[in-house]
């Protein structure tokens, strides 16, 4: 199948988040299989400074309202794997800028405006090149205008080739919400602009727009796309999803064990793997070393690196803190993001040195290596439509503790000391209690060697690789065009 892939980032181009890792992996997986992958992304000044080797291969012009503004076709000249085209739309004014989306904690203001452009775009591109695609694959909001166009617009593109989309929904708490006013740029009859259809209160909801007109939907793990269905976590798009319910389906996402797997791991020092774990506690050393704590390898080190906004958990963690001499054990948190939490973290770690330390900021090596070095993940967050640093964490024999939720719960069960079963440890009700009751369960088995040893083994041995997930979308995709192959299943 030849399978168009629109994103507005991907490793190793562009990232702020997991959507990057799908994008960056889940092609070549789907490309070992076969299949011809085409990635579209905006040329940012983050890729442009990479000085990679590039072809103009069209220039376009792009409706914008009452305007037409001109963009370049790049294509990658070396690709990164058979069976895969990367192409990057340029349009230096909305995309040569410091940041992706905004600086951090904000958006830029035109951020509608340069996504209705990369939409389009990449549709005047499919069209000037004369690409063959049969499956349209977008993510999330900042491409959830494609499916609208081929149904709309561009409807040429898809019934000349019995083209389908698929639209996945990374994180349903981002939906590209714009002021009706910008309405005119998509190009579309304000016939469009409906409660069925791209209204929302009164404003323009981009996401709503994949949601209505993809001819299939997806969620990043099976139990976020039954989440999303209820008022708690639809983000006030439940109802739309309810009626689109027997066309949503969950993959979970998967994990590069080229990039994540301490056996090979380039930023840690030494390596270490099941049989062989005496490297793992030189790495906690080196880590506490690193991060300022003092160097007891008997006491539990608590690990976490995320963006630090309330969704992943910091209202509960901060209160947990303020009750940190409850817990023998010390926390190192790594990361960046609403500046009252960096304020309050960096706070309580300068008020509690021997037990808590925050380097506020993202450091690749520095992650890989809290990854190695801690005895204990932390990921209590309030939704989590899939997560990676949990599938991260069992590789790496550091403990996941997680709430139940999304990709989490999928990927995590909890421990049995008296079977010997679970790869980690999980807690339902977000609340504080909860989530201090499990870490006490997490510490006191800690103080266990044999049934640790059990539980850190169970999770280094669980495969998350990108080949499941892909066998699976391929299934989506031959269902979608109904071609032979393994029906999905609902989960």
């Amino acid at each position: 199948m030849n399978i168009l892939f629109a994103v507005s980032e991907a490793e190793p181009y562009a990232k702020t988040g997991g959507l990057a890792d799908v994008a960056g992996n889940l092609p070549r997986a789907l490309a070992e299989r076969g299949h011809h992958l085409t990635l579209f992304l905006p040329f940012y000044q983050e890729i442009r400074r990479q000085d990679l080797a590039l072809d103009e291969v069209s220039r376009i012009t792009v409706p914008l309202g009452t305007e037409a503004v001109p963009g370049v076709v790049l294509e990658k000249i070396e690709p990164d794997f058979p069976g895969c085209r990367t192409f990057f739309i340029r349009q230096d004014d909305f995309f040569d800028r410091p940041h992706l989306y905004g600086p951090p904690g904000e958006e830029y203001p035109d951020n509608g405006r340069r996504f209705i452009f990369f939409c389009r775009a990449i549709l005047e591109a499919v069209g000037r090149l004369g690409l063959e695609v049969d499956i349209y694959h977008a993510h999330d909001w900042q491409t959830a205008l494609l499916p609208v166009y081929l149904k709309t617009l561009y409807r040429n593109l898809s019934t000349a080739s019995g083209a389908v989309s698929l639209f996945t929904i990374h994180n349903l708490g981002y939906q590209g919400i714009q002021e009706k006013e910008i309405f005119p740029l998509t190009g579309l009859d304000w016939s469009e602009f409906t409660y069925e259809k791209l209204e929302y209160y009164d404003q323009l909801n981009l996401l709503k727009g994949g949601l209505v007109y993809a001819d299939t939907l997806n969620t990043v793990s099976p139990t976020y796309s039954r989440e999303i269905l209820e008022p708690e976590f639809g983000f006030g798009l439940e109802g739309v999803l309810q009626q689109r319910r027997n066309d949503l389906f969950g993959i979970l996402n998967g994990v590069d064990y080229n990039v994540w797997d301490p056996a090979v791991d380039p930023y840690i020092s030494p390596h270490y793997r099941i049989g062989r774990m005496s490297g793992k506690k030189r790495c906690k050393e080196k880590l506490l070393r690193a991060c300022g704590l003092p160097v007891m390898n008997a006491r539990p080190l608590v690990g976490m690196v995320s963006r630090l906004v309330n969704q992943k958990g910091f209202d509960l963690i901060l209160e947990l803190l303020d009750a940190i001499d409850r817990f023998d054990c010390a926390f190192f948190f790594l990361g960046t993001g609403e500046k009252e939490i960096e304020k309050r973290l960096a706070d309580r770690a300068r008020a509690c040195p021997e037990k808590i330390s925050f380097i506020c900021g993202y450091d690749n090596r520095l992650a890989h290596q809290l990854e190695a070095g801690a005895d204990i993940f932390l990921m209590p967050s309030a939704y989590e439509p899939c997560g990676l640093n949990q599938m991260y964490s069992l590789r790496y024999g550091t403990v996941p503790l997680v709430r139940a939720v999304g990709g989490l719960n999928d990927s995590i069960t909890d421990f049995n000391p008296a079977t010997g079963r679970g790869n980690g440890f999980k807690f339902s009700p977000y609340t504080t209690e909860a989530l201090a009751a499990t870490l006490e369960r997490a510490l006191a088995l800690y103080r266990k060697p044999r049934l640790w040893w059990k539980l850190r083994g169970n999770g280094m041995r669980c495969d998350f690789s990108w080949a499941a997930s892909a066998r699976q979308y391929e299934e989506l995709y031959r269902q979608m065009k109904s071609l032979p192959g393994r029906p999905v299943e609902k989960q």
